[in-house]
């Protein structure tokens, strides 16, 4: 059901209808390497934020799109905003719509997959910024962020066959 409003043009008096849709967002699952254990191995994890601004909690790196903007480039220009990291091989992961899954509004979310290069800290409306591992994940993550890190992880234990849906 679309919800639209008519107003009228200042000039001409004709009805313009002004549409109320679903607002574009873009999320990012990136992984970034913090150190070694005692083997040498590299230890990572998945980058979270704590948001400055409510709802608070726990959640992936993302916000709004910016009008004239790609998906791509606000993905890129959030994740060096919020956790001062850059992004390499960014590639779209999924896309959420669930209408009850941000309280502010209905909001679109494409997701997605990236390696995190550079010294990560906390910006913008991020409060703090660190590294999670997928399995021990914050009990107060917002958003549908911990359903879609679960959905990762799966399609990472699966070795990235085919499309997650």
């Amino acid at each position: 059901m679309s919800v639209k409003r008519i107003i009228l043009c200042p000039e001409c008096g004709h009805e313009i209808y002004l549409y109320h849709n679903p607002v574009p967002t873009v999320d990012m699952i990136i992984e970034y390497i913090f150190g070694q254990d005692r083997d040498g191995r590299d230890r990572h994890g998945i980058v979270l934020v704590y948001r400055r601004n409510t709802p608070h909690g726990w959640a992936l790196p993302g916000g709004f799109v910016d009008y004239g903007e790609t998906l791509e480039t606000a993905a890129t220009r959030e994740a060096k905003e919020e956790t001062g990291l850059d992004l390499k091989g960014l590639q779209q992961f999924h896309c959420y719509s669930d209408p009850s899954r941000d309280p502010r509004s209905h909001t679109i979310t494409t997701v997605f997959t990236a390696t995190g290069t550079g010294v990560l800290r906390a910006g913008d409306d991020a409060k703090q910024a660190k590294v999670f591992d997928v399995t021990a994940l914050p009990d107060n993550m917002v958003f549908d962020h911990a359903a879609i890190i679960r959905d990762y992880a799966t399609w990472k234990n699966t070795g990235k066959k085919g499309l997650l849906y």
